[in-house]
């Protein structure tokens, strides 16, 4: 009985916590699962309701309800709003919808802090129920039981509108057959319409009532939709139910859990969250999994193999010999042509290398920072365009990488060569450990891999204190030296200098990779998946080596970062930053090594150096920059200058895998209903 003493009230909190994250992931699953819309902005509908409720506030029953309708219509709206903005990508994949409603999350993000101020606001409750009651001898808040009961009716409401009215069997229809709801006089964009204003008003409604445990706050929109991610991926799509009992797991893992297993609490959700899809995906492989040994046996799998062996005659067939005299071969550019085709890289290094004697010792520092965020940006560019492998957790070996620096330089290892292999090594050791849980893995589920890798990344960041500093970081390690017996590194010169020598190196043995023979087999992958396998590829592990190099470029601007900062905080190799090396790769072109370095330098100076001439509207500038780079760059900045199959190290474009993961042209078929899919 001591033991239940002691923890009942976490567990009855757990509850109340589960039922609230319950109905938020109930809108966050009829969004993806019905819309097909990813929605990153969901926990800034969840912020709207709350914000709205806590500013109408005043203690009285009336001030509840009229925060209560007024909350729930506002997020409504910004959903209606929402399904305006995202309708028109609905063919181009779930990437390009969720950096579109990352980047409307930054924007709403930004105008809530300005309307309400950047301090958590406090809820006033009525009378009534700011109390307490006795709960089996100890005393508990009131207003979290009436939530409780609250959650329970509107969540029951919900069901009931989903499963026994008319409306509710089109939404269900949307998600089975839309074409067939089409053919009966629904208008899907309708549909669409009224899916996403309701998930919006299920998630303004819970905010306003779970403001008091959830309050609202800079980081409240960021953590509701973390863990509503986590209850839709443990839940599923088709089970409300299932839904029900993972919101309440996790709920009860971020009270109980805490108080019963502080150390591993941290690590539970995001674990659990790969685990699940993880599993999903190897049930999902089609029966010629990856890495077969060879053809498959029957007609047509044999008929494959003889397509993919003569594929890979012709590509044997088109390496140059000594002495050949031979006009170019078929995909090489003409001189003229290939000397157009390198100058951006030409103009990019002319740029790069006359910085240092046109800027002042601030711009040079971004200069350096966009370096090392062009090399993460590289790195998602290998893996989203040339593996076919989108990721949101590529910060992962990039902090592998940058906190290796950084305990090494406080260890007295300077020399900055040694630190790049070092920490190269380490990222590639990481990428090597976590890289069969990613590569069986498809399109959207890739990225929810992923993300949960760089969450649990992130967890053991904040828990390691003594190798990474925690939350307060670390500062005050020595200086790199350049090379051996060198000088400190410390002029913002000099440290550009450095961090400009190691991209350059990286990125041309990239690009060297990339253009040969091993990378047009990556390529193949990615865009003849079966033909591969039924030929003999071992697939896998042309994705796995492809998925560790990744990891080790990551660690190499991780490195760099470090050097170049001389300090290192959880914020460098966050969420945000992943979303960032993503965006970088989609404003290059996904499959532009270049461009995603010009993509590093548009987010670096619209960060750090436009944003200083508005202070405090940083997020605002970047999910417009966001929104603008999906709708006016649907093929990237390369795609401005050619074909859309341009690119430095192939003569054609990709094609996509099971879903198309990155931004590419709309097809002129219907996008296929998530539902039943792996994923989330």
């Amino acid at each position: 009985m001591g033991l239940l003493d002691a923890h009942l009230v976490p567990a009855v909190d757990g509850v109340a916590y589960g039922l609230l994250l319950f109905v938020v992931a109930s809108g966050l699953s009829l969004a993806f699962g019905t819309a097909g819309v990813l929605n990153l902005s969901h926990g800034m509908l969840y912020a709207v309701g709350a914000y709205t409720g806590a500013e109408l506030s005043d203690g009285t029953w009336g001030g509840l309800l009229l925060g209560l309708a007024a909350g729930t219509t506002a997020a409504c709206l910004v959903g209606a709003g929402l399904s305006a903005a995202s309708f028109p990508l609905a063919r181009r994949g779930h990437l390009a919808q969720a950096l579109l409603t990352f980047g409307l999350a930054l924007i709403g993000g930004d105008l809530l802090i300005q309307f309400f101020g950047a301090d958590d606001l406090p809820v006033r409750v009525p009378a009534a129920l700011d109390t307490s009651v006795s709960l089996l001898g100890h005393r508990y808040p009131a207003y979290r039981l009436c939530f409780i009961v609250m959650a329970v009716l509107l969540a029951a409401f919900g069901t009931w509108v989903l499963v026994r009215t008319r409306v509710g069997a089109a939404v269900r229809a949307a998600a089975d057959d839309p074409q067939m709801l089409a053919a009966t006089g629904y208008s899907p964009r309708t549909v669409h319409l009224g899916v996403l204003a309701a998930a919006g008003a299920l998630a303004g409604a819970a905010g306003v009532l779970g403001a008091p445990i959830i309050g609202p706050g800079p980081g409240t929109a960021e953590t509701v939709l973390m863990l509503s991610l986590v209850v839709v991926v443990l839940g599923g799509l088709r089970s409300l139910w299932a839904t029900f009992f993972a919101a309440i797991g996790v709920g009860e893992v971020q009270t109980l859990g805490v108080s019963v297993a502080p150390g591993l609490a941290p690590y539970l959700l995001f674990a659990a969250m790969a685990a699940v899809l993880v599993l999903r995906s190897r049930f999902a492989e089609p029966a010629t999994g990856h890495g077969t040994d060879g053809p498959v046996p029957d007609p047509l799998g044999r008929l494959v193999g003889r397509v993919g062996a003569r594929l890979r005659r012709v590509i044997r067939s088109a390496r140059p010999t000594a002495g050949s005299a031979s006009p170019p071969r078929r995909g090489r550019l003409p001189s003229g042509a290939a000397w157009r085709r390198a100058a951006p890289l030409l103009v990019l290094c002319a740029a790069l290398v006359a910085l240092p004697g046109l800027l002042d010792a601030y711009t040079i520092s971004l200069a350096g920072s966009a370096l090392a965020l062009g090399l993460l940006a590289v790195s998602v560019t290998v893996l989203t365009g040339y593996a076919g492998l989108p990721t949101l957790g590529q910060t992962a070996p990039f902090a592998v990488g940058a906190y290796t620096t950084a305990n090494l330089a406080a260890a007295g290892w300077t020399v900055g060569p040694v630190q790049i292999l070092l920490s190269a090594l380490a990222a590639a050791v990481f990428s090597a450990v976590t890289g069969p849980a990613v590569i069986r893995a498809r399109g959207t589920t890739v990225l929810m891999i992923t993300l949960a890798v760089g969450e649990l990344t992130s967890a053991a960041v904040n828990q390691l204190k003594s190798v990474t500093g925690g939350a307060d970081g670390l500062v005050g390690f020595p200086a790199t030296q350049a090379l051996w017996g060198g000088e400190d590194l410390f002029e913002e010169s000099e440290l550009y200098t450095y961090a400009l020598v190691v991209a350059a190196v990286a990125v041309a043995a990239t690009l060297l990779v990339l253009r040969s023979p091993a990378g047009k087999l990556l390529t193949g992958a990615r865009g003849a998946e079966a033909r591969m396998r039924a030929s003999g590829h071992p697939v896998w592990r042309y994705l796995l080596v492809a998925y560790i190099g990744a990891g080790a470029l990551a660690g190499v601007g991780g490195s760099v970062m470090v050097t170049v900062q001389q300090y290192l905080s959880p914020a460098d190799v966050g969420f945000e930053i992943a979303a960032f090396a993503l965006l970088a790769a989609v404003i290059g072109g996904t499959t532009s090594v270049v461009g995603a370095l010009f993509g590093a330098g548009l987010i670096v100076a619209t960060r750090d150096w436009v944003a200083g001439a508005w202070p405090g509207h940083g997020p605002l500038l970047l999910g417009v920059l966001f929104v603008a780079a999906v709708y006016l760059l649907p093929r990237g900045l390369a795609g401005l200058r050619g074909t859309p199959g341009e690119q430095e190290g192939t003569t054609s474009s990709p094609g996509p895998r099971d879903e198309p993961p990155a931004v590419s042209a709309p097809s002129s078929a219907p996008a296929p209903s998530p539902v039943g899919k792996a994923g989330p």
